[in-house]
């Protein structure tokens, strides 16, 4: 199957040089975070056997080169691993693109250090000072004398705009290597004894060679994990979000059809299966407003959803 999706990407190439719209042609073009490349492909794969006739391409490149795909027209679906800024609406309004969010899945970002490596566990507080650069050390947060190598994302991701946000509050320490996506991430700490790494939890689950820490919003609510689901979906586990689409106004067409199967619980086991987590009900009363079901729905849940999720 990904030999198909890399045909239909060529083919959605080769109509954008015409100027067609690969919508209207029968191919959805779906671009961005790359947290979210692997689950939505496998959604791709199964969506597409099972209807014939419609073609979806899928890439990557970072939740930020996907919404301004969308901004200027050149995808039909944002992936989004955080919430569009205000300023990214303003872009799209003023060309004419009205943006709708879809939450596809929950996320506990996951924190990884080598397999090896004596800590267990962290606060939220603990992981802003390792990547603002304030602790250099391991043996500052319980661990061996050794100095701490940072691993996290390019500046285009929703995951690194997620972590400077919400987990660290300040800027990066120059010193983090930047890496391409996760995966990257995850092979580095593999043979870095001394790394720790950011990851979504899709891509921790199956890996060999790290270990994944519980995390603490303080020590005296306790460490959860991000494996547990009930704890993420909860939020106990701190450092929980959702996974966006993004779409040019209420969806039609083929872009729909895939969004409502993504939703449905067919497509919510295939989240499950890639190591995320299916969205829970007050995330499903707030896409059938933008799916265009119930708009008064999404009115009523906007704003409670936004608070449960933080900066998304």
């Amino acid at each position: 199957m990904k030999k198909i999706l890399t045909i239909f990407t060529i083919i959605a190439t080769m109509l954008s040089f015409a100027g067609l719209s690969s919508a209207k042609d029968g191919m959805v073009e779906i671009k961005g975070s790359d947290t979210l490349i692997n689950m939505v492909q496998r959604l791709a794969e199964t969506y597409m056997a099972k209807n014939s006739g419609k073609f979806l391409s899928v890439t990557g490149g970072g939740s930020g080169t996907g919404i301004a795909a969308l901004i200027n027209r050149k995808c039909d679906i944002a992936d989004s691993s955080r919430q569009i800024k205000p300023k990214e609406v303003e872009d799209a309004n003023t060309k004419g693109v009205d943006p709708k969010r879809i939450v596809v899945a929950i996320d506990g970002l996951s924190i990884i250090v080598g397999a090896q490596n004596p800590v267990n566990k962290l606060t939220v507080d603990q992981i802003g000072k390792i990547y603002r650069g304030e602790v250099k050390n391991w043996n500052e947060v319980g661990g061996s004398d050794a100095p701490i190598t940072l691993y996290g994302r390019q500046s285009n991701s929703g995951t690194y705009d997620f972590m400077k946000e919400v987990v660290m509050k300040g800027e990066y320490s120059s010193a983090m290597k930047s890496m391409n996506g996760n995966a990257q991430i995850v092979e580095a700490i593999k043979q870095d004894a001394s790394g720790i790494g950011y990851v979504g939890v899709g891509y921790a689950k199956e890996a060999a060679g790290i270990k994944v820490l519980k995390v603490a919003s303080t020590p005296a609510l306790g460490y959860f994990d991000p494996f547990n689901s009930a704890d993420v979906k909860s939020g106990r586990y701190p450092i929980s979000r959702p996974l966006n689409q993004y779409t040019d106004g209420v969806p039609k067409g083929v872009a729909k059809d895939f969004l409502e199967f993504e939703l449905s619980p067919e497509g919510q086991e295939v989240v499950e299966k890639e190591g995320f987590f299916a969205i829970p009900e007050e995330y499903q009363k707030y896409n059938d407003g933008t799916l265009g079901k119930s708009m008064e729905l999404r009115d009523s849940h906007e704003s409670s959803t936004d608070r449960n999720a933080g900066t998304s």
